[in-house]
């Protein structure tokens, strides 16, 4: 895989000086120029609007070790699951929801994936320390972007710099190194002045396979970079434009599939604006024009040994290797406009939205010429929206949040000469109360919100709700959820809790059914085990809760749990693909230079189950078993904006397995539903720097 080396030596070694230059002149650094040592984060609380909306800064070093991609930061925040492959590129789930329920954006904008088994996941994509925060709004209660998710709203924003002429530059660095080869290098640099600036976020990650608990090594290795470039001008405090591009690459090896990813190569281009206090009323005017390109390959032979298959040579049947490849693309053009008006005390968001993406894909098998397909696009997506949300203070306690949007779409079945549209309306009302002198927030709202079904529930099936062999495309109803979203928030003291709860209806809920397909179109990768995909009735709840208490100045303790639940109402059985009760315990000991923190890890058995039913993903193999693991972490802060973090998960080298985890693939050895397992004790190192 082609990929930059400029960030592997030059990097570490520059940061190693920085340290060694801090060890040898801590003592010359004054009281005043000292900063805190960062806090490693391993649960992010709800912290805004009662739980609500979470803020995560995707900076800060996260345990387990630090994320190599969306996914792998997600699954820190309470309420996130990932659906394991291997070592990387794991597929989230929310509250139990999987794929486009959950609406992952990157400064506003959409980039999906491309491969139909979902082997590029649009957080495959993410180097989350790229980013300055994440914003995670829970349930239907937004309708500001395009196609909203009924699940959670989930974005990776970068913010605009702030530069001077006192200090026309700033930046930081971080070197990672861990157990099984791990190696990371990050860097972002912002060079410019009040007017104008240029930036800079480059990243390279790399690993070898891991082993589990029992010292077995599991294929799981990856290599990945990424390249990002900003050219910002602010001619004055109410106007910002600014012009983005940015390119990345990797490779994963997959325990859990039959093929493993050889390239994920993206190309992306972004331009946008944002004009402030144009008139008393108009606050704020907002657009923005982002294009992405995402070409995925996936192939048996180039990180692994080909399978065998009988073929017949000279009159002659034998085993002979049976190497294959599948190109698939997606290109995807986004757009937005927005407008924020104020009069009086209420606040007003309108506008409008576009995103369109054209699918394609091409298999080559040298030794079986008759599986060769030559490259041809298979679906085009257009969707047009239209919103409004508006936020009105009822008294100094409590105000009303309310909000309504339309999206007319239109998908192209290319390949079937085909089409289907729909029109999906979506709207949500919130009521919130922020009582100041009891440090008390509480939140009850209503959202509903429809939802097509997306490319790989058309496209990735065998067949629909008729049964009959052929693609899904007509025969899936559209997805409907109502949700009642609640929360509460108190500090006292000491002592403070929080609570997010939700229960919903889900009609025509998209289900997948996994099963022998004679002549599959499904995404089995030469198995006919294979998705259909069928509408049911479902009901859904659960929650997500913490607690803490500040034992003395130094010591600190939260504990968190999440739990979620939801029933196929139709078929009267549980909805499958569902994260067991899950518990955390954080314990920390802060001082002003250092803090050493211990997290223990309690997950739960999972009875609940429908088997071979799921996702596009995975399905339900069979029960899970319980269980616990427990990590250390410590971080030191050597000079100022210098800081170094330690840890070591999994540190009673536990042998375990998630619930949602894929069956490992047969050419490594694993049984058809023999599950890979998690890995096993893990130290790293990290080492990060500001300027």
């Amino acid at each position: 895989m082609a990929q930059p080396k400029f960030l592997l030596q030059p990097l570490a070694a520059a940061i190693c000086v920085v340290c060694y230059s801090a060890a040898v002149s801590a003592e010359s650094i004054s009281t005043q120029h000292q900063t805190l040592a960062p806090i490693v984060a391993t649960a992010q609380q709800g912290n805004a609007a009662s739980g609500l909306i979470v803020h995560a800064d995707p900076k800060q070093p996260i345990q387990p070790i630090p994320a190599t991609d969306g996914a792998d930061y997600l699954q820190s925040i309470v309420g996130f699951n990932g659906i394991k492959n291997g070592g990387t590129n794991s597929d989230v789930t929310f509250r139990g929801m999987f794929g486009s329920r959950i609406k992952i954006l990157t400064d506003g904008s959409e980039s999906l994936g491309a491969c139909p088994a979902r082997m590029d996941s649009p957080t495959s994509y993410i180097s989350p320390e790229s980013y300055d925060r994440i914003s995670v709004i829970k349930g239907p209660q937004t309708v500001q972007y395009a196609n909203t998710g009924s699940a959670a709203t989930v974005v990776f924003e970068r913010e605009k710099p702030e530069l001077t002429a006192e200090k026309p530059y700033q930046g930081q660095a971080s070197v990672l190194i861990g157990s099984f080869g791990r190696l990371d290098h990050n860097v972002e640099a912002v060079l410019g002045d009040a007017q104008k600036y240029v930036r800079l976020n480059a990243n390279r990650s790399e690993s070898n396979s891991y082993q589990d608990g029992d010292g077995n090594s599991v294929p799981s290795s990856w290599e990945r970079w990424n390249t990002d470039l900003a050219f910002g001008w602010t001619p004055n405090e109410n106007t910002w434009l600014e012009l983005t591009a940015g390119k990345s690459d990797g490779e994963a090896l997959y325990a859990g599939r039959d093929m493993d990813g050889s390239q994920f190569a993206r190309e992306s281009l972004g331009l946008r604006f944002e004009k402030k206090n144009i008139t008393e009323v108009i606050q704020k005017v907002e657009g923005q024009v982002n294009y992405s390109y995402n070409d995925h390959i996936m192939d048996n032979f180039s990180l692994r040994t080909p399978p065998l298959a009988e073929m017949e040579h000279n009159n002659m049947k034998m085993l002979m290797p049976n190497p294959m490849s599948m190109q698939v693309t997606r290109r995807t053009l986004n757009s937005r406009l927005a407008v924020t008006s104020e009069w009086d005390q209420l606040s007003l968001v309108t506008g409008v939205d576009s995103q369109m993406n054209k699918h394609g894909g091409a298999m080559t098998s040298p030794t079986m010429p008759s599986m060769n397909k030559p490259f041809q696009s298979d679906m085009k997506f257009q969707s047009y929206g239209a919103f409004a949300e508006l936020t009105y203070p009822l008294n100094e306690d409590n105000k009303v949040v309310t909000g309504a949007r339309v999206d007319q779409i239109k998908i192209d079945a290319l390949k079937l000469n085909d089409e289907r549209k729909e029109t999906l309306p979506s709207a949500f009302i919130r009521l919130e109360r922020q009582h100041s002198e009891h440090e008390v927030k509480s939140y009850i709202g209503v959202g509903y919100v429809e939802r097509v079904p997306d490319y790989w529930e058309l496209f990735s099936t065998a067949h629909g709700n008729s049964g009959m062999s052929k693609p899904a495309f007509n025969d899936l109803a559209t997805e409907k959820t109502l949700q009642l979203d609640l929360g509460y928030q108190q500090q006292r003291g000491a002592f403070s809790y929080w609570v997010s709860a939700y229960a919903g209806l889900v009609n025509d809920f998209i289900l997948m059914s996994y099963h022998n397909h004679p002549t599959s179109g499904g995404h089995g990768h030469g198995s006919s085990f294979s998705a259909s995909a069928k509408n049911v009735d479902a009901t859904i709840a659960g929650a997500e809760a913490g607690l803490g208490y500040q034992f003395t100045d130094a010591i600190q303790a939260d504990v968190s749990a999440m739990y979620a639940w939801g029933k196929n109402s139709t078929d009267h059985r549980a909805l499958p693909q569902i994260a067991p009760l899950e518990g955390r315990v954080n314990l920390r000991y802060v001082q002003d230079k250092y803090t050493l923190g211990a997290l223990w890890r309690v997950v739960a058995a999972q009875d609940r189950i429908s088997l071979n039913e799921g996702n596009i993903v995975g399905y339900d193999i069979n029960e899970s078993k319980a269980f616990n693991t427990l990590a250390l972490n410590a971080t030191y802060n050597l000079m100022k904006d210098v800081n170094v973090a330690i840890g070591v998960d999994n540190l009673l080298n536990q042998t375990y397995t998630e619930h949602l985890n894929k069956a490992g693939s047969s050419g490594f050895g694993f049984a058809s539903n023999e599950q890979f397992n998690n890995t096993g004790r893990n130290y790293w190192a990290r080492v990060s720097m500001k300027f």
